[in-house]
């Protein structure tokens, strides 16, 4: 009995203590927990905040750096197809379709010369992908040999540039003539400006009455005599397989620009190449006539790195 009330009053003298202890005691405890709590919160708010920033932020970037595709994607899948009156066998306008899907976050340009008429040329509609690729940049053949001038470069010169194209000439190559008179007719004729991409020796062919190491020391000739020029190296066109079988082992300073019409993703899997000439069978809207079609390897900062200061 003794023993019952003994544990009667310890559980009476526990509750009173305990009453006691709520009522002064845990007043601070109870704060200091809620200010625990409330941190915990206001720390988790924050970190979901951040979270958020990176999450919005990373899809801005991927909207930017995929915008180029989706435009690309959404022209050629669910716009109306815009009419021309040229067509591509279908082969053909698959592996141009292929190239361009490939490269679409990347500059487009085209090359002509005399061959493409002055009245079949709208320059303020020139793109190409249904309408969803601008050109940016455009090669004009300038001059031929030591006295050859294409015969619409100046119009096609001057009017490139009100145009606001990156524009660049080049000159055609022919083997069995002087290197120095060639150098001189393209300097006589072309006049380079701030703005204008390096000029570009095309070759294309290889001497019938010189060694191969005749050939190779008469274009070195070229190049010089234009680099001293304009201060920049010229950019070397040629095809693919000429350039491997040919000019690959002395002329690898160079800016390359490579025509490759195969049915491949690159237009040289070891020679580091800037432009790709992938068709000449390209159809570009505000051209009634097929020209030849080019991708730079990177964005419009690096194509003005091959432009003259």
């Amino acid at each position: 009995m003794f023993l019952g009330i003994n544990h009667y009053l310890d559980f009476q003298k526990q509750k009173a203590f305990n009453s006691f202890a709520a009522e002064f005691m845990p007043k601070k405890a109870t704060q200091k927990r809620r200010k625990t709590i409330a941190k915990k919160r206001i720390d988790a708010r924050k970190k979901l905040w951040v979270l958020f920033v990176i999450l919005f932020l990373s899809l801005i970037g991927i909207g930017f750096y995929m915008k180029d595709q989706v435009i690309f994607y959404y022209a050629m899948h669910f716009k109306g197809k815009e009419k021309h009156s040229l067509r591509n066998p279908k082969t053909e306008e698959e592996r141009i379709n292929k190239i361009v899907s490939l490269y679409s976050d990347k500059v487009f340009g085209i090359d002509i010369s005399h061959y493409q008429r002055k009245e079949d040329i709208n320059w303020k509609k020139l793109t190409i992908a249904n309408g969803s690729i601008d050109i940016r940049f455009i090669l004009l053949r300038a001059t031929m040999g030591k006295d050859g001038k294409d015969q619409h470069f100046d119009e096609y010169w001057k009017t490139s540039q009100k145009n606001e194209l990156i524009r660049g000439a080049y000159h055609f190559y022919r083997p069995k003539e002087d290197p120095v008179q060639q150098a001189n007719n393209f300097l006589e004729t072309v006049k380079l400006e701030s703005g204008d991409m390096r000029p570009v020796l095309d070759i294309e062919k290889i001497p019938r009455n010189k060694s191969l190491d005749e050939f190779r020391s008469d274009l070195k000739v070229w190049l010089k005599i234009v680099e001293e020029a304009y201060g920049e190296k010229p950019i070397i066109y040629t095809y693919y397989y000429f350039y491997r079988d040919y000019l690959q082992d002395d002329f690898k300073d160079y800016p390359l620009w490579l025509a490759n019409y195969n049915d491949v993703d690159v237009p040289s899997d070891k020679a580091e190449w800037r432009f790709w000439q992938f068709t000449e069978k390209g159809i570009v809207n505000g051209i009634n006539t097929k020209v030849d079609v080019n991708v730079f390897n990177g964005n419009m900062w690096q194509l003005k790195g091959l432009t003259l200061d």
